[in-house]
């Protein structure tokens, strides 16, 4: 990894902006993507203001998608899970009981994040 040479020029010490202290191994790795996974979907569940218009209009993919993508993942590893199975999990209800409870059909204006 190669030094910033700034630091050396203002007398300082090498300045490195990014320094990996451990690569975590693969299972560490998947567990983290995991904990990402469930705090997206966790975040998702709380955010039912924010339509899957929205998401797909600012970010190319929407609670289906991740749905989708769930159940691919789960019959790629020979594990039998419905569409509708799929999609009960990231909406952590099933997806007409979401739809009927928080679905506008109108995409929001665009806004800062509250985050």
């Amino acid at each position: 990894m190669r030094a910033c040479g700034l630091g050396l020029a203002l007398g300082g010490r090498p300045h490195t902006p990014y320094v990996s202290l451990m690569k975590p191994d693969p299972k560490a790795q998947t567990e983290l993507e995991a904990a990402a996974f469930r705090r997206l979907v966790e975040h998702l569940r709380a955010r039912t203001d924010v339509q899957n218009l929205d998401l797909m209009n600012l970010a190319g993919f929407c609670r289906n998608c991740l749905s989708n993508w769930y159940e691919e993942a789960a019959q790629a590893k020979g594990l039998e899970v419905t569409r509708a199975e799929a999609r009960e999990h990231i909406y952590g209800m099933p997806q007409e009981e979401w739809k009927a409870k928080y679905q506008t059909g109108e995409a929001k204006p665009l806004t800062k994040p509250s985050h």
